[in-house]
């Protein structure tokens, strides 16, 4: 279930009075925008971006190579043995 502000504002002056119900929701309003915008730097700061794909796969197939050529002459190694 969702409330927005207004339907909240509505809600409390309804128990409160109106200048209780508006400071309220205008804390609420500005606690929620500035905690969002938060979360959201903090999740944009730890965003991969294209270019960081691009090097990682670069790097990984760097390995596999290696790796491989590694291998390949280690059995050759033991072959001619």
């Amino acid at each position: 279930m969702t409330i927005t502000i207004t339907q909240l504002y509505q809600l409390l002056s309804k128990k409160l009075n109106q200048e209780t119900a508006e400071a309220l929701t205008t804390y609420i309003s500005e606690y929620v925008t500035e905690n969002v915008k938060e979360e959201v730097d903090t999740k944009v700061k730890t965003l991969a971006t294209k270019e960081d794909l691009v090097q990682t796969k670069l790097d990984l197939i760097k390995w596999l190579v290696s790796l491989f050529v590694t291998l390949a002459l280690m059995i050759i190694g033991l072959y001619l043995k």
